[in-house]
């Protein structure tokens, strides 16, 4: 599975952003695909994944309310819309593919290249 990830951007507090994955190579509907992010000195955290089948999504909590993950199959897309975003989102948001549902980042069939969200307050 290829991955690249867009969408990216600097925006002010409490605006909107949707974040882009390509996808290509799948060869299953069996993968949870996700969206992790890296702020600068902190470890990679989850945000959401979806999986591609049929579409069960799970959350981190910050992200809940304010965070949607979808996929759009004719499009090979994984999208992440990112509203009344926050200064403590500033990462870099990275997609990945995962062959069964989890929240660690251990174990990822393929990354994506990450796109930098800053959030200035």
């Amino acid at each position: 599975v290829q991955l690249q990830a867009s969408g990216g951007g600097l925006v002010q507090a409490g605006d909107s952003l949707r974040l882009s994955c390509a996808v290509s190579g799948l060869t299953t509907s069996d993968n949870f695909m996700s969206w992790f992010r890296q702020a600068p000195g902190k470890e990679r955290e989850f945000v959401a994944g979806i999986r591609w089948r049929e579409g069960t999504r799970r959350y981190e909590d910050s992200a809940k309310g304010r965070f949607t993950i979808s996929r759009v199959s004719a499009e090979n897309a994984v999208y992440l819309q990112m509203n009344s975003l926050k200064p403590e989102d500033t990462a870099v948001y990275y997609c990945a593919s995962f062959s069964d549902v989890t929240t660690s980042a251990v174990g990822a069939s393929s990354w994506g290249q990450g796109t930098q969200v800053t959030v200035s307050s």
